[in-house]
């Protein structure tokens, strides 16, 4: 009778220690709800592929040197972590967790890359927990609240807004068509038409409804401040703001524009031009422009500290120049040699 009273002690110690156990892993793997008003990205970089994200000073980024695997760092490029060994665009942060697009294709060789593995994932900021919330392909995504809008494309369906809860509970279709989900603020995106027309809407993610705001010819709108920023299509493409205080538009530039991204001090952007291409920064207002760099430059991306873009075609070198300081371009060396490590 003694044994058998141990026994059953024992049993029900481990069946506690189980349960416990269930309980701190299901707890774990919970994601806690954000604010309605919380973005993943800018507009800027999220149109320029989403290869920086920056959440407290912590900078998320596929690493163009390791085959655009993610690592993180601090703004000023110094602690750099290798957290996965897949590619990874439409880098997305909030709180605790990273969303993006992860492609196992370009990420290694080897018999572990045999299956490709794709689609929309979540982690953990350390790469950690890492989750697929949709295996499809996806072009851009945004966190938007608690929930991730992603262009999903198959070519069945070819692509079409979806949008998909942080926790995985929901996965909806919310437009049948083309819309680009990156510029968002508070809860509202802004795209432009790309079917009948190429006006401003926007979309209320409470609601998933959408209304005109303007009734121009613009592409790639960014929000900032109370501005969208956009390249005229009706101008050649040259860049302008329009206030959605009183629907005035200013014309930032003459210049042909082929990419853009705007920061808390300048707007970067690559000038197209026959003679004369450059990539160019100048104030928000339009004033004083300079050259950043001569030549052909893409996958601007920026963060507090830094503007980073590649010349067109080439995924190396990386460069960079301070966002805000004297322009000074170099290569983001940290980048390279943290694959060496």
């Amino acid at each position: 009778m003694k044994n058998n009273w141990k026994v059953l002690l024992f049993a029900g110690i481990i069946l506690l220690a189980l349960i416990i156990s269930s309980v701190i892993s299901a707890l774990s793997s919970k994601v806690p709800r954000n604010d309605p008003s919380v973005t993943g990205n800018t507009a800027g970089n999220l149109n320029n592929g989403g290869l920086f994200a920056e959440e407290n000073g912590r900078v998320y980024f596929s690493n163009a040197y390791d085959n655009g695997c993610l690592y993180s760092m601090n703004a000023d490029e110094t602690d750099l972590k290798k957290l996965s060994s897949s590619t990874v665009n439409s880098i997305n942060t909030a709180g605790d967790y990273l969303y993006y697009y992860m492609d196992s294709s370009g990420g290694g060789t080897g018999l572990g890359y045999v299956v490709r593995t794709y689609g929309v994932y979540r982690s953990k900021t350390n790469g950690d927990h890492l989750t697929c919330l949709d295996r499809n392909a996806s072009v851009t995504m945004q966190l938007c609240g608690d929930y991730i809008y992603y262009q999903r494309y198959n070519n069945t369906d070819f692509t079409q807004l979806y949008k998909v809860k942080n926790d995985k509970s929901e996965n909806t279709l919310v437009y049948d068509g083309v819309i680009n989900p990156s510029a968002c603020h508070n809860g509202i995106i802004y795209f432009n038409g790309t079917e009948d027309d190429h006006y401003l809407y926007a979309l209320d993610t409470a609601t998933d409804t959408i209304s005109t705001v303007y009734q121009g010819n613009l592409w790639y709108p960014v929000w900032h401040n109370g501005y969208i920023y956009y390249m005229d299509v009706s101008s050649d493409y040259r860049l302008c703001r329009l206030s959605l205080s009183d629907n005035t538009v200013e014309v930032l530039t003459s210049d042909k524009v082929d990419s853009f991204n705007v920061g808390e001090s300048y707007i970067y952007y690559q000038r197209i031009s026959a003679s004369q291409p450059a990539l160019m920064r100048m104030a928000l207002d339009g004033s004083n422009p300079e050259i950043v760099a001569e030549g052909n430059y893409c996958n601007i991306n920026l963060t507090s500290t830094y503007a980073y873009f590649t010349a067109f075609g080439a995924d190396t070198p990386v460069y960079h120049t301070p966002v805000n300081g004297p322009v000074n371009v170099t290569t983001f060396q940290a980048a390279a040699e943290a694959v060496l490590q």
